[in-house]
């Protein structure tokens, strides 16, 4: 189709075409819409030529376009709430299931453990077989006790502090630091701290799904070494 007055101009957005003259208004958004899409279809119908208007295989060509592009956009939506929902549901489902670790133990990482009177438990991951030490300090830095583990193997291994120093007295109440080495060298091991699960929920989608440990806090759910 031929266009009065002007040059004739081809405009296309999301695989759809349309002749005509140019439209003086822009598209709105990177994506055509039906908006935009009957907004050229109205100029190009406005603007042709009356000796040659459209055929009537062109308009249905192009009314054809504005179905197909109405069609996808809705599976678009549709797929986009759907994965929204699928999402959702998920979340509810792993923090439903996380709720089960209400009350239990669990081994999650952590550089302190927290004294209140009674034996702390708390774990090494021995990375190289060899003589495994866990040295507790207070808050001010200072060496209260040192826990020789022994010759251990990789993997992970427990530990128990019955809160005295080493004189064997016993020490203050409060949060201690751990940290431990393997056969001696500088090189710091991970260590765990056992805590109850005394809640869980979600932390967006940056943490997930995350259990609350006692003496320790908010831990992410992937986090749990063993649940005892």
């Amino acid at each position: 189709m031929s266009a009065v007055g002007s040059a004739t101009t081809s405009y296309s957005a999301s695989g759809l075409s349309l002749t005509g003259s140019t439209v003086t208004s822009t598209p709105t958004g990177s994506i055509m819409n039906q908006s935009d899409f009957l907004q050229l279809l109205t100029t190009q119908l406005k603007d042709q030529d009356p000796t040659q208007p459209m055929d009537n295989s062109q308009m249905a060509a192009e009314l054809a376009q504005f179905a197909t592009l109405n069609t996808t956009q809705d599976i678009d939506t549709n797929l986009q709430t759907l994965s929204s929902n699928l999402s959702s549901g998920m979340q509810t489902s792993q923090v439903l299931n996380a709720a089960n670790l209400v009350g239990k133990q669990v081994l999650v990482p952590s550089t302190t453990l927290d004294y209140a009177g009674s034996a702390v438990n708390g774990a090494v991951n021995v990375t190289t077989a060899g003589d495994v030490v866990v040295t507790i300090k207070d808050s001010n830095g200072n060496t209260v006790n040192s826990v020789d583990l022994g010759n251990q193997q990789v993997g992970l291994t427990q530990f128990s502090w019955n809160g005295t120093d080493s004189n064997g007295n016993a020490v203050a109440n409060g949060t201690y630091s751990i940290s431990a080495n393997n056969g001696g060298t500088s090189s710091a091991l991970t260590t765990y701290a056992s805590g109850a699960v005394t809640g869980v929920g979600y932390g967006g989608s940056g943490t997930g799904t995350y259990v609350q440990v006692s003496g320790v806090g908010g831990v992410p759910l992937s986090q749990v070494a063993q649940i005892n």
